[in-house]
């Protein structure tokens, strides 16, 4: 490969070794891996840039034997440059750019046989989880009752029981939407298979049972043991996608903020659990959490809305 500001343009010979390696890598993303075509792109342009770097920063071509040659300095050197330029990187582009180089070393590692781990000396920075955004008790309660209201048919009973369920029982859509003709009678406690196929044990309101026999009462579709229990309005499976949709509409009618979506409602039964005094513990088993970490990121939510109240209240804030 000659030495060029742009390493993989289309004008370099269709045979070298770089040009063919950086080939195949995107195809195998976009085949193998199955990635978007928005994150194919985001990882073809960390590369690229990447190369173009490189030439510029060792002074000599770049070939597949530069490549092995790379230091945990280079790399160092290249996120440096990305963080100072005119655009700086935010923490989380700079966590992409590294997945973007150890993917294509990963690939050059298996079908090349070119080995620099290099790239595994390199951390990212810790990128902190955003705070849950939960809807406010008023909200979730007018968002379920607009649901009702919205509609006159049979379709408003569905929709006010599936937000009944995400909020009373702080379910994910998709384990509402999981849920089958068997629970029609909506038993006192739901055993709910989630992520990773963690099995737990979740108690449902009498809010919960009423809403769902509401709903299973003036739907039109006979409800098979079997089948999905709650359904489209041409009698398939109801889609997470027309909840959202739904979620957009009531949220505009109610002026509330982008962040109130169907899994706002969850974040909601968790946050004022917490409020009203509950357990971590108890709330990690009830949202199906792996991980007491991930519950524990519903204290930044309670803090946060403690110090506002605070500060709007106390006199001498």
């Amino acid at each position: 490969m000659t030495q060029t500001s742009d390493p993989h343009d289309r004008s370099t010979a269709a045979d070298d070794p770089l040009c063919q390696a950086r080939r195949d890598w995107l195809l195998w993303l976009k085949h193998e891996r199955r990635l978007s075509d928005h994150t194919s792109l985001a990882y073809q342009q960390d590369v690229d840039a990447f190369f173009s770097f490189l030439v510029n920063h060792r002074g000599e071509a770049l070939n597949l034997h530069a490549l092995a040659q790379l230091t945990a300095g280079d790399i160092r050197a290249y996120l440096a440059r990305r963080r100072a330029g005119e655009s700086p990187l935010s923490d989380r582009s700079v966590a992409r750019v590294i997945a973007s180089l150890r993917s294509f070393f990963s690939f050059l590692d298996r079908r090349r046989g070119l080995i620099n781990t290099s790239i595994r000396a390199v951390s990212g920075p810790k990128i902190k989880p955003p705070i849950p955004r939960a809807v406010s008790p008023e909200a979730a309660f007018e968002l379920i009752d607009l649901a009702q209201d919205n509609d006159s048919s049979w379709v408003g009973a569905r929709d006010a029981a599936v937000l009944t369920l995400l909020y009373g029982c702080g379910l994910r859509i998709s384990e509402v939407l999981s849920l089958t003709g068997m629970h029609k009678d909506l038993p006192p406690t739901l055993r709910i298979v989630g992520k990773g196929q963690k099995t737990r044990l979740v108690p449902t309101l009498p809010a919960a049972r009423d809403a769902v026999t509401a709903y299973v009462t003036v739907c039109p579709f006979v409800l098979q043991g079997d089948g999905p229990l709650f359904r489209g309005v041409r009698g398939g499976p109801l889609r997470a996608r027309i909840v959202q949709a739904s979620m957009v509409r009531m949220r505009g009618q109610l002026g509330l903020a982008e962040s109130a979506t169907p899994h706002a409602m969850r974040h909601a039964f968790a946050t004022h659990l917490l409020q009203s005094g509950g357990d971590l513990r108890s709330i990690q088993e009830l949202l199906g959490h792996a991980s007491l970490s991930t519950t524990q990121r519903y204290m930044d939510v309670d803090s946060s809305q403690m110090l506002a109240v605070f500060a709007r209240a106390h006199p001498r804030a």
